[in-house]
C-alpha cells in the first residue's frame, strides 16, 4: 500500500530541507517538494528541483510566478497602499497566499493527503500558510515539522549531517535569518534581536548606506494607469520588470530601509529589518498621484480602508470576503488614477518633486492668488458661519451652565 503524500512548501534552506527526512521518519509520508519562485533571487531553478530530491522528495515542483506575483498581489496591493503599521510593504505576508494557491494545486494533482511548511511557532507565517490552505482547501490537513520538532539551527545542522542530507549550509555562524521577494526583503536574528543595537552594514543587500549614495540624484518619471505603474521615462515594461527596475535603481541611492519594532500576531513584538527600494518608491508616487486625482470624501476614506486592508494582508486573511470585498473598493477608488510622477532618488528618500494627470483635480485658477483667481471669496463669510454654527450653539449653551475653559 502506498503511502500518502504530503506537499512540503520548499525554499531550498535549511529548514525546509531537513523537513523533508524528518517528515518520511516520524510521519511516514512520501514528500513532494514545491518550490514557487516570486522573485527571490532564485538563480537556477533546476538547482532548486535537484536539491529537494536529493534531500528525499519523492518528487520536487519548482514553480516560476514572478509574473503572477507581480500582477495578482503586488498590483492589488500598491492600489491600496498597503503598509502594515503605516512602515511595513508585506514583503512575506504578500507572498504567502500565493505560495498556498500552489501548494493545494500541487496536492490536489498529485492526490496528496495535505501540505506542510518550515514555519515555526513564534512567526505569522505559520498562520498565513495554514489558514490560507483551510479556505482554499478545507479538506487539506497541514504538518509544521520545525514547529512539531523544536530543533535549534545548530541541532538541525548536526541531525541533517548524521544522515548525510545535502544542506545548503553547514556553517553554525551565520547570523541573519533571510527572506525575500521581488517587492523586498527581509532580515531578523542575531545582534537584531537587540533594539538598541544599529544594524550593521553588512545585513544589508539592496539598499546602499545613505553614506554611500551618490551625491547626485537620480529622477525619474513613472506613469501610472488606473493606479497602476506602467513605465519608466517612458519606456513601457511589465509590472514585475518594472518592480525589479525600480528597486534596483532606488536601492542605489539607500531608498526603502526600514527598522521597525513590529507587532506580530501571534502577540509579541519583534525588530525587523527591511530593504523594500522599489515598493517604497511605488508606494510614495501611487499615493502622491493620488492625492491629485482623487475626490475629497473618496480619499479620506480610502486612506481608512488602507490600514484594514494591509492587516488583513498581515493577519493571513488574503482570500477572506472582507479582503475581496475592499478589492473592489480599492479597483473603483483607482478608475481615474492615471498620469505621471516624477520622483527624485537621494539619498535614503523618494521624494515626489511632481504630477501631472489629465483626470486631476488641481485647478490652477481656483488655487492661485495671482491675478486670474476665479475662486469667488464673497462666498467664504457664510459657509464659514454655516461651519462653525454647531460649535457656536454649543460653546453658548455650555458657557451659560458656567463651563469655562
Amino acid at each position: 500500500m502506498s503511502k500518502p503524500r504530503i506537499v512540503l512548501a520548499y525554499s531550498g534552506g535549511l529548514d525546509t530541507s531537513v523537513a523533508i527526512e524528518w517528515l518520511k521518519e516520524h510521519k511516514d509520508v512520501d514528500v513532494v517538494a514545491c518550490a514557487v519562485d516570486v522573485g527571490q533571487g532564485v538563480d537556477d531553478l533546476d538547482e532548486i528541483r535537484q536539491r529537494g530530491l536529493d534531500c528525499g522528495a519523492v518528487e520536487s515542483v519548482v514553480i516560476d510566478a514572478k509574473q503572477e506575483f507581480a500582477d495578482e498581489f503586488i498590483a492589488p496591493a500598491l492600489k491600496a497602499n498597503a503598509m502594515y503599521m503605516n512602515k511595513y510593504p508585506l514583503v512575506s505576508a504578500l507572498s504567502r497566499p500565493l505560495i498556498v494557491k500552489h501548494l493545494v494545486k500541487v496536492a490536489r494533482e498529485t492526490d496528496a493527503a495535505g501540505v506542510a511548511h518550515g514555519c515555526t511557532g513564534k512567526g505569522n507565517d505559520q498562520v498565513r500558510f495554514e489558514v490560507g490552505t483551510m479556505t482554499l482547501a478545507p479538506d487539506l490537513q497541514t504538518l509544521a515539522p520545525i514547529r512539531e520538532w523544536g530543533l535549534t539551527r545548530d541541532a538541525a545542522i548536526d541531525w541533517a549531517q548524521e544522515r548525510g542530507i545535502p544542506i545548503p549550509v553547514t556553517s553554525k555562524t551565520s547570523p541573519y535569518s533571510i527572506d525575500e521577494n521581488a517587492w523586498g526583503r527581509t532580515a531578523e536574528c542575531g545582534i537584531l534581536e537587540d533594539p538598541w543595537a544599529k544594524p550593521p552594514e553588512d545585513v544589508f543587500e539592496r539598499t546602499v548606506s545613505v553614506a554611500d549614495a551618490p551625491d547626485e540624484p537620480d529622477e525619474l518619471v513613472l506613469a501610472f494607469e488606473q493606479g497602476l505603474p506602467v513605465s519608466v521615462d517612458g519606456v513601457t515594461m511589465p509590472l514585475a520588470d518594472l518592480v525589479a527596475h525600480l528597486d534596483e535603481r532606488a536601492g542605489r541611492h539607500g531608498v526603502g530601509r526600514i527598522d521597525m519594532i513590529e507587532d506580530r500576531l501571534v502577540g509579541i513584538k519583534s525588530r525587523e529589518i527591511y530593504e523594500c527600494p522599489g515598493a517604497i518608491t511605488l508606494i510614495n508616487a501611487h499615493r502622491d498621484l493620488e492625492d491629485l486625482c482623487l475626490e475629497q470624501e473618496l480619499a479620506e476614506h480610502k486612506r481608512t480602508e488602507e490600514g484594514r486592508y494591509a492587516q488583513l494582508i498581515y493577519n493571513g486573511l488574503w482570500w477572506g470576503p472582507l479582503k475581496r470585498a475592499i478589492d473592489a473598493f480599492m479597483d473603483e477608488a483607482n478608475r481615474y488614477v492615471s498620469g505621471e510622477v516624477r520622483v527624485e532618488l537621494f539619498k535614503g528618500h523618494a521624494t515626489v518633486v511632481g504630477r501631472r494627470s489629465e483626470a486631476g483635480l488641481y485647478s490652477y485658477d481656483m488655487a492661485t492668488y495671482d491675478e486670474g483667481d476665479q475662486f469667488d471669496q464673497t462666498l467664504a463669510e457664510g459657509f464659514v458661519k454655516l461651519w462653525g454654527l454647531p460649535l457656536k450653539t454649543w460653546a453658548a449653551k455650555v458657557q451659560q451652565q458656567g463651563d469655562r475653559w
